[in-house]
């Protein structure tokens, strides 16, 4: 039980982190059409999936 409450908080604390760190380095692409980033930008929302596949799939960098 406290390992589940250990993941949903660090689950609720550091999603809005990477999810900022995807959205930063989006705006500094130059390779991606305005399309292309707001795509991407929505896939990041999705919890806990979306910055994983950023980096994975889009090519992306936390920092």
């Amino acid at each position: 039980m406290v390992k589940l409450l250990i993941e949903l908080l660090l689950a609720v604390f550091l999603h809005p982190i990477a999810f900022l760190l995807c959205l930063i380095n989006l705006l500094g692409r130059g390779d991606l059409t305005g399309l292309q980033k707001l795509v991407w930008a929505i896939v990041c929302l999705i919890w806990g999936v979306g910055p994983i596949l950023y980096l994975i799939l889009g090519n992306g960098a936390m920092w």
